[in-house]
């Protein structure tokens, strides 16, 4: 029985820079960087009398020293000869007898959950002496030997890098050949000729004998595992998931429990809630006479959890008594695998269970409800990103659906694409800009960078807690797993339906919520947020002490932040109205006007258009704080490139094409990002900022604005610009009688003003920090051109993440202190917020909190996620 009082009194485990690798009952929960989730778990799953196969685990210092310098850390061999004696002597099992093996899982484990990124080798320690002995000792030869077809087709995937569609090749031969549908229809006889077939295929492709020493296959597998942390599959996750600074992977090795020993035997994975939906039920799948692997890779449909009572009820109740108290001792939804055998119950790990966002906030509103867990601890257990599947669409409830086939609602949601049948072509499509559907027979860790891609995931195979839906839940894409009724023929690339053929290229849509799938595109309506969301976000507000904003342009945008919680605008871009087609041709005219009084004509005209713009803007917005950027862009970027464009706007103007087409060319620029731009322009082109802040003025006094308008001159490098400009500003608003508050400030985005924000705010009332251009300015990036090399950065680790899609803090984030520090060194009480995308990044929120800033801004979708962040960020600090 799971007790927590008891973890409070033991004495905290013994850490030694020396100490290369842990024994089960040497270390606990706490030691995840070093042990990896999977590892500190076993320990604290056996400190508190879980039943747990025993074992131990090698630390991710060993695989950093080994993926370093490719070797082994000195004392590592010994350390290892050690823990294996312990090993046999615990168990009463010795590697490689001929009497009485041990065979041992070989398992790799991060300090953060990487379902299925990273290798695991089962049944290690069979060789041809040894299977024999399994098979005397157990009486049981079909067992032993289908144990040793298993390993040697996972150690010929892993380690020996053998094609495993090979090997898979001569099963599914061997069964048809046999007339049978399942693994387990095939007798030891039949293991035994596909075991000598697998060997030779192996000494064919790799050009050596299938090893049978077990010390060497330990060798090679742990080091299999170890270099599988730089696999495609694990470096494409990490980048997804934005995990880094993490040492590697550890190696946990344990005793072998048997789930295939027969129909007393089985495996399964389940979750103490469940993990779609956070309804407090046991939900799960098992197989009888299996291993774990049948379960998670689809191979066969499995059974739902709860049929298990009436194959074994005994090992069931055990199985409820043990997850009830695991929920309790981590306080937080488990996700556990087991082995039962011959009706023993054993358990395998657990670890935090990945769910939905909708999921995340039920199961954090009731455990705060059954007291098992306080509001704020709740708070810290939901993903700040994952927030964003709750704003997925849903089929619109009036749509008429016509069903093609159905499967397994495995992850919520609905998604219309393009059906494919590779990660390959998920990946090429998506990066064009096509909506796709990835469809296969059943997923691998392979096919990581193809789910990301896709919309939707539909499989032929598998089952709730298989891998396609343990990771799409991950990732919050819709999946139909587990759909008998369709047939996936990938190299002819056609999905078949009964008679109905569905090309590659063909539009289906899938509802994750239902099982359903449907052909075409169907109509999509938005979500409805629940209650337990809306409580959630209570609890967030309550203890944030950043004000969150958004980033918006016109009173929709503004009507859709403020009902996801926005407090104001933390950047308007006034921009975006110039692209409009009512105004275009004005704003053309006006960028080409020879003179003042030549551009004076179009500007009368857009400072009506902009007065109504922003008077929408402030009727919405009544109340709140707005920071307003004056125009920034380079010029260039408004006028014509298509030759009918430029025909209409000449023959506009009055011109020929060839003299239009000189002056468009007269403002082309070779780096128009670091060009003729931002307060460049309004110094250059003062006219332009004046009706703009014209407009801003006016329109606030007409709808008898009570808020607090933030005038907001981008780029500023130099404190003598942002004097300047200012000065133009009050001027324009001395003529007016102004009847609300207003602030003058800048966006912080060039280098140098960060450096010299001291100065900068004796003429500034705030900065906000632009990160988009401070980053490119940075790093000295084009954010135009850096897709050419970014991947190649990513894949080769010269970076680990995308800058542009959370604050370098390294160096981005020390030019922001700089200016946080200077600029509240020359006025205290200066008002500091940051306004780039990275504004509704998680991490980034937690920066900016750290930095003491007022506020972050974000596009309106991304509000609760900064809300949710900025919770999360006050309550770790």
């Amino acid at each position: 029985m799971i007790s927590s009082s008891s973890v409070a009194k033991a004495s905290r485990p013994d850490i030694s820079s020396d100490k290369l690798i842990y024994a089960f009952d040497e270390a606990d929960k706490s030691m995840k960087d070093l042990l990896g989730g999977k590892g500190a778990n076993l320990c604290e799953m056996t400190k508190i009398g879980v039943p747990v196969p025993y074992g131990f685990t090698i630390t991710t210092e060993v695989c950093h020293d080994f993926l370093e310098l490719e070797d082994y850390p000195e004392g590592f061999a010994a350390q290892l000869e050690e823990k294996l004696t312990q090993l046999e002597t615990r168990t009463g099992k010795k590697l490689g007898d001929s009497e009485s093996p041990l065979l041992v899982s070989v398992r790799s484990g991060a300090a953060v959950s990487m379902p299925g990124m990273m290798d695991t080798i089962l049944n290690l320690g069979l060789n041809d002496k040894t299977v024999e002995a399994l098979a005397t000792k157990t009486g049981n030869a079909r067992f032993a030997y289908d144990s040793y077809r298993r390993f040697v087709q996972m150690y010929s995937d892993v380690v020996l890098a053998v094609k495993r569609e090979l090997l898979e090749e001569e099963l599914e031969k061997m069964k048809e050949e046999k007339k049978v549908k399942l693994d387990t229809d095939l007798s030891a006889d039949d293991w035994k000729k596909l075991i000598v077939i697998f060997k030779e295929i192996v000494k064919k492709e790799s050009g050596h004998d299938f090893p049978e020493s077990p010390l060497q296959q330990l060798k090679f597998a742990v080091e299999a595992v170890f270099k599988s942390w730089n696999n495609e599959r694990a470096i494409a996750y990490r980048r997804m998931n934005k995990i880094a600074d993490l040492r590697g992977t550890a190696v946990t090795i344990q005793a072998m429990v048997f789930g295939n020993m027969g129909e007393d035997s089985g495996t399964g994975v389940a979750f103490t809630r469940n993990p779609s939906t956070g309804e407090k039920e046991f939900y799960g799948e098992f197989l009888m006479n299996a291993q774990g692997e049948d379960v998670v890779a689809g191979i066969r449909t499995p059974m739902d959890i709860c049929e298990l009572e009436k194959i074994n009820k005994s090992a069931f109740d055990e199985l409820i008594a043990v997850k009830d108290n695991l929920e309790k001792h981590y306080k937080n939804m488990q996700d556990i695998e087991f082995t039962i055998e011959q009706g023993k119950l054993f358990l395998l790990q657990t670890r935090n269970g990945k769910r939905t966002a909708h999921a995340a906030i039920r199961t954090a509103v009731e455990m705060v409800n059954e007291g098992l867990l306080t509001k704020e601890e709740a708070l810290l257990q939901i993903d700040a990103n994952s927030l964003n599947q709750l704003l997925h669409p849903y089929i619109k409830k009036s749509v008429e659906r016509q069903v093609i086939a159905k499967g397994l609602p495995a992850s919520p949601g609905a998604a219309s694409g393009k059906i494919v049948f590779c990660s390959e072509t998920a990946v090429d499509m998506a990066e064009q800009g096509e909506k796709v559907i990835l469809v296969r027979k059943e997923t691998s860790p392979e096919d990581i960078s193809g789910m990301h891609a896709a919309q939707g995931v539909l499989t032929a195979r598998g089952g709730m807690t298989s891998h396609a839906a343990v990771v799409a839940r991950g990732m919050g894409k819709c999946c139909v797993a587990g759909c008998t009724d369709i047939m996936v023929n990938a190299s002819a690339k056609k999905l078949l339906i009964g008679e109905m053929v569905i090309n590659e290229g063909d539009i289906v849509t899938l509802d994750g919520s239902t099982g359903e799938v449907m052909m075409g595109e169907l109509e999509m309506q938005d979500p409805e947020l629940s209650e337990d969301f809306k409580t959630v976000m209570e609890w967030a507000d309550e203890v944030r002490t950043l004000q969150i904003r958004t980033n918006a342009d016109n009173p929709h945008d503004c009507e859709v932040a403020l009902g996801f919680g926005a407090e104001g605008i933390g950047l308007c871009r006034t921009e975006h109205m110039f692209f409009e087609e009512d105004r275009i041709d004005l704003v053309r005219k006006m960028i080409l006007a020879k003179n003042s009084e030549e551009r004076s004509k179009p500007l009368e005209k857009l400072l009506a258009i902009q007065r109504g713009d922003f008077e929408g803007i402030f009727k919405v917005m009544e109340g709140k704080a707005l920071t307003i950027r004056l125009l920034d862009p380079p010029l260039h970027e408004f006028l014509p490139h298509e030759n009918a464009q430029i025909e209409k706007l000449a023959l506009s103007m009055d011109i020929s094409r060839d003299e239009l087409c000189g002056m468009i060319s007269k403002l082309d620029e070779v780096n128009p990002m670091l060009g003729h731009r931002g307060c460049r322009l309004g110094i250059t082109f003062p006219e332009i900022y004046e009706m703009q802040v014209k407009a801003i003025i006016e329109a606030a006094n007409a709808v008898a604005f009570d808020g607090i308008v933030e005038i907001e001159i981008p780029l500023v490098g130099m404190a003598s610009e942002l004097k300047y400009l200012r000065k133009i500003v009050e001027k324009v608003i001395e003529e007016y009688d102004v009847k609300f508050e207003y602030k003058i400030g800048t966006m912080i985005e060039v280098p140098r003003a960060c450096i010299t924000a001291d100065e900068i705010a004796k003429y500034a009332d705030f900065f906000s920090f632009g990160t988009n251009d401070l980053t490119q300015m940075c790093f000295g990036f084009s954010r135009d051109d850096i897709g050419k090399f970014l991947p190649d950065y990513l894949d080769k680790g010269v970076l680990e993440l995308d800058p542009m899609g959370s604050i370098d803090q390294k160096g981005v984030g020390r030019l922001m202190e700089f200016c946080v520090e200077l600029g509240r060194k020359t006025k205290p009480d200066l008002e500091i917020g940051i306004c780039g995308e990275q504004g509704g990044d998680p991490e980034s929120v937690e920066f900016c909190h750290k930095l003491g800033l007022d506020y972050v801004s974000c596009s309106p979708y991304r509000v609760p996620i900064a809300r949710l962040a900025a919770a999360q960020a006050a309550l770790r600090k």
